[in-house]
């Protein structure tokens, strides 16, 4: 239950975001064209031509090869870091690596994203998006070194923080909160924990869900219930302030955190330096060696 006065924004850049990333895909494949660096019949649904999905065996997500990857814009510390193009901590958060990876997504954005603009506006959704997936990009830079890393899952990953600090902030303007902040909280830890299966990134989720958690302290505080009558002005609600004084507190702090922590990241992604150097456990944050699979070959 939230303050029927404040206004609800019609929803407009997620499906934006949504489309684009569609499109890239299409893109994506086209330029792929697996029947020509294949022999016609390894590749998976051949009726699509040049569309076609690279075998199974290399891509059991449906999508194009690495190398087509590579070459559009996905994340490889060697590229980023040596070849100095920083471009791509932005342009991997477009890229899918399959289908399923970016149905997978996309279902996510709509189900996270159009609630959240709706309460908030284009704006910032569209901050928490963009900084959400360049600051998982950075972390995932910071600690995997011999991989390629592509997807939105590091902006959803933001998406996911935001709300949970929405909620953290406006703790008094909702009701059934308990039930609201269990929910919210088991949701994040199985997709955190899935992150720890071999082949997927859960530093860009790490970092995408931190910066979006601080960023939804600085970005979604609500005023306090009864201020937005008659137009802002807080008459006959004997409230002298438009926030309540925890809200302040978060504000800052949470800035003072996203910038000095971003700022850190960058200067040791870019002096060339390896995350695990300074934390030798960290890795287990993204794959958990199991008598199943072998960690360092994802890594």
């Amino acid at each position: 239950m939230i303050d029927d006065t404040e206004p609800q924004w019609t929803s407009w850049l997620v499906p934006v975001f949504l489309v684009a990333n569609v499109a890239v895909f299409v893109v994506v494949m086209y330029v792929n064209n697996c029947p020509k660096h294949k022999l016609v019949g390894k590749c998976v649904a051949r009726f699509l031509g040049r569309f076609s999905f690279e075998p199974l065996r290399e891509n059991p997500l449906f999508g194009p090869s690495s190398s087509t990857l590579k070459k559009l814009g996905a994340l490889e510390w060697t590229k980023v870091v040596i070849n100095h193009q920083g471009w791509r901590l932005i342009t991997c958060i477009w890229l899918h690596a399959g289908v399923i990876h970016l149905l997978a997504n996309m279902l996510s954005l709509i189900f996270i994203g159009i609630r959240l603009e709706q309460q908030f506006g284009f704006v910032r959704i569209g901050i928490l998006y963009l900084v959400s997936g360049f600051s998982g990009s950075v972390l995932s830079s910071l600690f995997i070194h011999n991989n390629i890393s592509v997807g939105a899952s590091g902006a959803l990953f933001g998406l996911l923080g935001a709300m949970l600090s929405e909620l953290i902030t406006n703790w008094t303007i909702y009701t059934n909160k308990a039930s609201a902040l269990l929910t919210l909280v088991v949701i994040i830890v199985i997709n955190l924990a899935i992150g720890i299966l071999p082949h997927v990134d859960n530093f860009t989720h790490i970092g995408g869900f931190l910066t979006g958690f601080l960023l939804g302290f600085i970005l979604l505080p609500r005023p306090q219930l009864g201020w937005l009558e008659h137009g802002n002005i807080p008459v006959r609600t004997g409230l002298k302030s438009k926030y309540k004084p925890h809200q302040y507190v978060l504000w800052v702090a949470s800035i003072v955190l996203l910038v000095v922590g971003l700022a850190v990241a960058l200067v040791v992604l870019f002096r060339e330096e390896d995350g695990n150097e300074y934390c030798t456990w960290c890795h287990y944050l993204s794959c958990v060696p199991t008598s199943r699979w072998d960690c360092n070959q994802n890594n």
